[in-house]
């Protein structure tokens, strides 16, 4: 069937004030004149749901690091046989991927090497893992030690006697580089698992198809749910400290969480104070190291920087608590349903295919909790020492006048950075009146800002050029929901909803109704009421505390092993995800009803102001430099 095309690169409006905006980029990002003819050629999908606000030039270290390491396990270390990596492009400030296919004569070669590399992996799996973590927080801590300080006013005495012949400026430069080299190691580490979890999974999905032709996806997924994930240990944190300080009987304590200091001050001069504080901060090392964004931009602010984050979530679990509610997972319940699932589809099985289906499901359910749990390591605990360590030497050069923001730093690129370093220190070292920067970078800064700025106000296509008859890529389908059904959906080909509304992913089962909260960036989740159907762009993992209030989730992005699916499932909530446009067509106060096990979402009516906020940010309004993690999405 031929298919509609989405807009070519060249035909989508630069936003007033943008113009020249190619430059704040590596020139490998952006797409290339002279060779106009290839890219347009290829379909290109917007990765909203990783990199969902236009990047600030330094920001881009996180696309280009984590879209090369995902790429070289497909296509160097695993051989995956039908899939390489996924080239990608900066347009408009916004990142777009396109899958690159293994050629069909070159599939069978690399299967004995896929079988040998991916079998060894899978047989030593527990103790290649304990090895990742070792690697993985060795590379933090070297990170921690990392400083950024002025050079002395003159070589101490001690490198004269010792003729150590350096003046001190290579330490800053060293340093900056090892922050550099250390991040895009944990960014390697970060891929080492994370595909195998999606292979084991699919090779599970894939068989389960097989045997089972007519079985919905979701008793797929069903079947490795209900499992302790170290991602949810951060929101486990929170929740046992709401429950001590109910305990303890110091609710009243927490009444102004907006202001951390006078609250902790408070907390410490109640009856069993102390106590409490002992186990707060043995929970901030290192579970508080959590971003209320993704970890891949510079702005996302972390629960151990802004305590008073955490203390308000802590302040809505008392509150339940004290409501007579129930505030944990409902575990038991969600093993008890994988139980019964899969023991119903082994009935059906014997001999070699019951074998297989155990031992598939057994290596899916191993590998599954990883797909999730990588997030806090990389994402959030790595990317928040980097970034704490880049606003540390951003402060530096602030100090010394090349910049009038104390972040500005993050308007240059990486490369530039280490240029600027080497003008500090050369006017240092030869004693020069002062540095070059001083007389550069503060406009140039406030032109590239206006540049970002003009950019946030457009929002991205969903994707680009002509979409291929069938997207069969399984990651590109399973982690994104980039699916030939979804793309006819953003084209206006596919099914229609019956009486208006959306359809998306089945993500997640079951049928719920209740008013919309539509909430387009973390600064606004206290708006979210006890029984609201969440509606976002897309969800982040430090979002955890507001699952145990709503009914229901819808997305934009998003395909069954999105955050969003896997969380909802572990709560028992209905998830649509996937739907393209969720965010920007539905209002605050919309009844909806969400049927997460068709991937149906139907506007059952016009929109009812409920609660604070209720119209607010339906519409994606640009990000403001306080709340710069706003979740910015494709969309149809």
């Amino acid at each position: 069937m031929s298919m509609k095309s989405f807009p070519k690169p060249s035909e989508l409006p630069v936003p007033a004030g943008a113009e020249g905006w190619e430059k704040l980029y590596p020139y490998y990002l952006v797409f290339q004149d002279k060779l106009k003819e290839q890219e347009d050629a290829k379909f290109w999908f917007c990765d909203s749901q990783h990199w969902p606000t236009v990047f600030k030039p330094f920001e881009t270290i996180g696309g280009e690091f984590a879209v090369k390491c995902l790429g070289q396990y497909n296509a160097r270390h695993l051989m995956i046989p039908n899939a390489n990596g996924i080239e990608f492009r900066i347009h408009l400030g916004y990142l777009y991927m396109s899958p690159i296919p293994v050629p069909e004569d070159q599939i069978a070669a690399r299967v004995p090497d896929f079988e040998e590399r991916v079998g060894y992996y899978f047989q030593n799996w527990p103790r290649l893992l304990e090895q990742w973590h070792t690697k993985v927080k060795g590379t933090i801590d070297e990170m921690e030690k990392i400083t950024f300080a002025k050079p002395p006013a003159i070589v101490p005495i001690e490198d004269i006697h010792s003729g150590k012949a350096m003046d001190g400026s290579e330490v800053l430069m060293d340093n900056y580089d090892r922050l550099i080299q250390l991040a895009y190691q944990n960014w390697q580490y970060h891929f080492e698992f994370l595909n195998l979890g999606y292979i084991a999974y699919l090779d599970f999905f894939n068989f389960c198809k097989q045997v089972f032709p007519n079985i919905p996806d979701q008793s797929i997924a069903t079947m490795v749910q209900g499992v302790d994930m170290e991602l949810f240990r951060p929101d486990d944190e929170l929740k046992g400290l709401a429950a001590l300080a109910v305990e303890l009987g110091i609710q009243s304590a927490f009444e102004n969480a907006d202001d951390a200091d006078a609250t902790l001050s408070a907390i410490r001069a109640s009856e069993g104070g102390e106590h409490w504080i002992q186990r707060w901060e043995e929970a901030h090392d290192p579970w508080f190291n959590f971003t209320v964004g993704n970890g891949f931009y510079g702005h996302d602010k972390y629960w151990n920087e802004h305590p008073e984050i955490p203390l308000n979530y802590i302040k809505d679990y008392i509150a339940r608590l004290d409501a007579g509610q129930e505030i944990l997972r409902p575990v038991e319940a969600l093993v008890a349903e994988k139980e019964r699932i899969v023991e119903e589809y082994r009935e059906l099985l014997d001999g070699d295919n019951l074998a297989l289906f155990d031992a598939k499901r057994g290596l899916a359910a191993q590998c599954y909790p990883y797909v999730e749990n990588h997030n806090f390591y990389i994402e959030h605990w790595t990317m928040g020492v980097f970034w704490r360590k880049i606003r540390e030497l951003s402060r530096l050069f602030h100090a010394e006048g090349f910049w009038t923001q104390p972040d500005d730093l993050l308007y240059l690129g990486r490369n530039e950075v280490r240029d600027a370093i080497f003008d500090l220190v050369t006017w240092w070292g030869v004693g020069a009146s002062e540095p070059i920067g001083p007389s550069y970078w503060p406009e140039e800064i406030e032109r590239r800002r206006a540049i970002v700025d003009a950019l946030k106000t457009a929002r991205p296509a969903p994707a680009l050029n002509t979409p291929p008859p069938s997207i069969t890529e399984p990651f590109t389908r399973m982690l994104w929901g980039i699916t030939t059904e979804q793309v006819q959906q953003w084209l206006g080909e596919g099914e229609a909803v019956d009486g208006g509304g959306l359809r998306g992913m089945a993500a997640s089962p079951g049928v719920v109704e209740g008013p919309a909260r539509v909430i387009m960036d973390a600064d606004h989740l206290s708006e979210v009421q006890q029984g609201d159907i969440l509606v976002a762009p897309v969800t982040a993992p430090s979002w955890g505390p507001i699952f145990g209030k709503i009914a229901a989730t819808v997305t934009d992005i998003g395909g069954m092993m999105s955050h969003a699916a896997i969380v909802c499932r572990e709560y028992g909530l209905p998830a649509v995800t996937g739907t393209g446009s969720a965010s920007t067509t539905i209002v605050t106060g919309q009844r909806l009803r969400v049927d997460g096990t068709k991937g149906i979402v139907e506007i059952l009516d016009a929109p009812e102001v409920s609660g604070p906020g209720a119209h607010s940010h339906a519409h994606g309004e640009p990000g403001h430099e306080h709340g710069e993690h706003t979740q910015e999405p494709a969309h149809a």
